[in-house]
């Protein structure tokens, strides 16, 4: 019986042939927590009574869901992550570096691994070719001190995409139309395996936005094939010798598969208050705004900021619109400020912050007031999720982030 990719990887870790739905114990090489779910697994790896960790060099604290600290409740959890890299050797990513999944792809994870990480978008990092998946703190934990987990097999969704997306059409688009198509809970601890011509074509940013999403179907994960692209990638991070392509076998079994054709997908939004309540723009073209969102781990990359820049360069934010712009990292902020992207967006009186989560988790910056509606390159809009449950969250691609600030309502030209 051939094996998917997810089934492939975890047989490695396991140290032994394994398939869907079994139960196995798995090697751990990368784990993670943020600001808001770290403070418990700092707590509960110390009731396990471990002197040390078990990677301490790939044991990952990030400061990032409130950074900088808007309140001294925050600013004290934010003390117990630093205490630990102190005392433990962890490695700290603190306030400014990035968010957790951005910082991951570019710095910690390679091809073929296995991350564990106390937040449920650790699956970006599957775009690498690793098995990467959101888990509780206590479970990481574990990982933390132990360097296993123990986890079930998923099953697999073979998502193959052909053909070629219209202009302006990103993968957010397309990532927007499959949850829609499938539902919230469609694809429930199974892992997404994405593949076509399509998917080949590309670019390491489109995958990751794919993979990011994955759990907003229910996914445990989602993987795409490591190849050239990943390795030029990994190259411009200076790991190239990390490369390696692990390829599902031909005789695999899918429980699963759903084929879409790329010239079929129209730019697509997700509405209030879930995911799978998708409508293309043409429905939406009388929705009024009155915040516009660019970022996250979900589109706050250098690609999307150029797809922004492109659309808003010498062009001013509508005035009823509040514009708000964060890169997902350090690195992709000084590259925007030296391709002059934030230039342009000053001049279009966008207001720029810090790398981090910002708008997204609404513990600060960004936080709506009653009755107003957002337009966000996020990937969540459930109630309250920007800070104020009388909000109104959209989610969409930056192509339509950018058009929708210019005018003021939802658009896409």
């Amino acid at each position: 019986m051939g094996l998917t990719l997810v089934e492939k990887i975890i047989s490695e870790h396991a140290g032994k042939q394994v398939h869907a739905g079994e139960l196995v114990i798995a090697k751990v090489d990368v784990t993670a927590v943020q600001d808001g779910t770290g403070p418990l697994t700092v707590q509960e790896f110390k009731k396990i009574g471990k002197e040390k960790l078990y990677n301490p060099e790939r044991t990952i604290l990030f400061i990032d869901h409130a950074s900088p600290s808007p309140r001294k409740e925050l600013s004290n959890t934010h003390m117990v992550l630093r205490d630990f890299h102190k005392e433990y050797g962890a490695v700290l990513s603190d306030v400014g570096a990035g968010v957790c999944h951005q910082r991951l792809i570019e710095t910690y994870v390679n091809p073929g691994e296995i991350l564990v990480g106390a937040d449920s978008h650790t699956c970006t990092s599957g775009a690498l070719g690793a098995f990467a998946t959101g888990m509780g703190s206590t479970d990481v934990a574990v990982a933390m001190a132990l360097g296993k987990t123990w986890l079930k097999v998923p099953a697999t969704f073979k998502i193959v995409v052909n053909g070629k997306f219209r202009e302006g059409i990103c993968s957010k688009d397309l990532m927007l139309h499959l949850i829609g198509m499938i539902g919230a809970d469609g694809a429930t601890y199974k892992a997404l395996e994405f593949t076509g011509e399509t998917i080949e074509n590309m670019s390491m940013s489109e995958r990751f936005t794919l993979a990011n999403m994955a759990v907003e179907a229910g996914a445990k994960c989602g993987l795409f094939i490591a190849d050239e692209k990943t390795k030029e990638f990994l190259k411009e991070r200076g790991r190239e010798d990390k490369f390696r392509q692990i390829l599902p076998d031909k005789d695999a079994i899918y429980e699963r598969i759903i084929e879409i054709k790329a010239e079929d997908i129209k730019h697509t939004v997700s509405c209030p208050h879930t995911v799978d309540n998708t409508k293309t723009v043409d429905e939406l073209k009388d929705v009024k705004v009155n915040q516009v969102f660019v970022g996250t781990c979900t589109n706050g990359r250098i690609e999307d900021l150029r797809v922004v820049a492109n659309i808003l360069k010498g062009k001013t934010v509508n005035p009823d619109v509040r514009m708000l712009i964060s890169p997902a990292s350090k690195d992709v902020f000084k590259q925007a400020l030296k391709e002059g992207l934030i230039d342009i967006f000053v001049e279009a009186n966008a207001a720029i912050l810090a790398p981090g989560c910002g708008p997204c988790v609404g513990v600060h910056a960004g936080i709506l007031g009653d009755g107003e509606v957002c337009l966000a390159t996020q990937n969540r809009n459930f109630q309250g999720r920007m800070g104020n449950t009388k909000g109104f969250i959209y989610l969409a691609s930056p192509y339509v982030a950018a058009y929708t600030a210019l005018n003021g309502y939802i658009s896409a030209k």
